[in-house]
């Protein structure tokens, strides 16, 4: 169950853009798909996409949802429906408000391995654009202490808000999806066009770009949709593209959200499919990495 179903939103309108602090729903430690090096990735909530296949629909929503997990319940009466109160944890809260201190505090605790690494932090989502004001602080004191940061997003905001961010990182993970203007727009609510003059700004900006494609079956697990993201990125003396296969790791958080999945009942990509579509990417004189 959820407490409310997850509304559309807009990166033009940003309902969190406090600089000061900044609603986020996990901190995952220890990741090494994220950027280079061991990464702490910090996950901010709300998203103006609506992919289909999307692993973290905690992420959609700007708001602080409060679920039940029927394994921890233990049918207390009466049930107080209260994440604070209740004595198993079987209502929580997914999301929680965190300023610039408390969130340098909770990356901090990594600083070893960002430095014996060669990692970082990461900022992803949701869409991190969504907070641009706040990220762009937080990356600002990193940097300061020279700690390597990476943000993780789709481009998809005015040019204002992502380029000082970008300007921000070390590097940027640029997810690439739908490559038709008008199915991007229909199927995940995308602007492909400011997409990828965006793209464009940061190459010509000398922003390291890291191109990431998820191949999705039904959408972009095609040869047509990979040959326009390489033709696009070899214009722009890109040389790299990270291949994210569809996964069904996300599945149980829909039914813990009350959320349907379209994606359901569709199998990951087969080995033989995603060979094909490596290889056509190699052909093509990229360097590929599949996976993060």
């Amino acid at each position: 169950m959820t407490s409310f179903a997850a509304p559309r939103i807009s990166c033009e309108v940003v309902e969190q853009c406090d600089d000061e602090a900044a609603r986020i729903f996990n901190i995952q430690r220890y990741s090494l798909n994220d950027g280079q090096g061991i990464r702490t990735v910090v996950f901010f909530k709300g998203c103006p996409h609506t992919c289909p296949w999307c692993a973290n629909p905690e992420s959609l929503s700007p708001r602080i949802e409060t679920v039940r997990r029927e394994s921890k319940c233990l049918h207390c009466a009466p049930c107080l429906r209260d994440a604070d109160e209740c004595p198993s944890g079987a209502f929580e809260h997914i999301g929680r408000d965190i300023t610039l201190d408390e969130l340098e505090r909770e990356v901090l605790k990594d600083e070893l391995f960002f430095r014996t690494s060669g990692g970082g932090v990461t900022l992803s989502g949701g869409e991190v654009l969504m907070q641009a004001p706040f990220a762009i602080r937080f990356l600002q004191r990193l940097k300061r202490l020279g700690i390597r940061c990476a943000i993780e997003t789709a481009g998809d905001a005015p040019a204002s808000r992502l380029l000082p961010l970008a300007k921000a990182c070390d590097e940027v993970l640029f997810d690439l999806k739908i490559m038709d203007v008008a199915q991007a727009r229909e199927v995940v609510n995308m602007n492909l066009p400011r997409v990828l003059e965006n793209l464009r700004l940061l190459v010509r900006e000398g922003i390291n770009v890291i191109p990431r494609l998820p191949l999705i079956p039904g959408y972009t697990l095609n040869a047509e949709n990979l040959r326009q993201a390489l033709t696009l990125l070899t214009s722009l003396g890109i040389k790299q593209v990270h291949l994210l296969p569809f996964h069904r790791y996300g599945e149980p958080k829909y039914s813990l959200l009350g959320l349907p999945w379209s994606m359901k009942d569709v199998p990951a990509p087969s080995a033989q499919e995603l060979a094909a579509l490596r290889g056509m990417a190699e052909r093509a004189g990229f360097q590929v990495t599949t996976g993060g």
